[in-house]
């Protein structure tokens, strides 16, 4: 697919309703979600397109890239690059989730990123920890990482503090030997512990989230 191909398909996609409903969300594009999955499909792997189609900043193009590039051909630099980029919502989950999540170079660089004042970097960074708390614990220090959230979580960016939250709950439902600490922690700080949930979903809340994964274990 030409990325004047590409871009047309995307036009097609535009609808007003969907566009208001997600600018109250801070996502500036009118498109189904579904449909664009539909143009990927379409356009099939392809780096060369990803690439060009991100150039032009557009939102829906962005989100086109991300389904349809080789997340292993970026290098490290090409990755910090794009994440420092300021981006809606939707263009920084789907580019933490499709992109760093699925290329090995990410464990390189999100030590770094954690640390890294930008709210989005540092939250990039956190959400990483949360996959090694769960698929490959080894080589980290879990300890160290609850004394980290315990004094940083409360007072942290936005996005930022919620993935810490994410990485305190993944060492609690995952770690039972550090639970009791994690649990502590979240009732503790009480970060998230209003947060409106809908009937039938998870409360973010850790030491919620906490209790729920672990009581579904079994």
């Amino acid at each position: 697919m030409e990325l004047a191909d590409a871009l047309a398909e995307l036009a097609a996609l535009e609808d007003p309703k969907v566009r208001a409903a997600n600018e109250k969300r801070g996502d500036d594009h009118g498109m189904n979600l579904s449909r664009l999955r539909a143009v990927a499909k379409k356009a099939k792997t392809d780096q060369p397109l990803a690439r060009e189609l991100w150039e032009t900043g557009e939102t829906p193009a962005r989100l086109l890239a991300l389904l349809v590039c080789a997340p292993r051909q970026y290098s490290a630099e090409d990755l910090d690059g794009m994440l420092r980029e300021p981006q809606p919502p939707k263009v920084n989950d789907w580019f933490v989730n499709y992109v760093l999540k699925k290329t090995p170079l990410s464990d390189d660089l999100r030590e770094g990123w954690r640390h890294d004042p930008a709210d989005t970097v540092s939250a990039a960074g956190w959400s990483l920890t949360s996959v090694r708390v769960v698929k490959q614990p080894d080589g980290l220090d879990l300890g160290a990482l609850l004394d980290e959230i315990e004094r940083d979580m409360r007072d942290a960016a936005p996005r930022t503090q919620w993935a810490m939250n994410e990485t305190l709950a993944q060492i609690g439902i995952h770690h039972p030997h550090l639970r009791d600490r994690a649990l502590a922690i979240g009732n503790d700080l009480q970060v998230l512990a209003d947060y409106p949930t809908a009937p039938g979903c998870t409360s973010p809340f850790a030491p919620i989230w906490i209790a729920e994964m672990v009581r579904r274990q079994g």
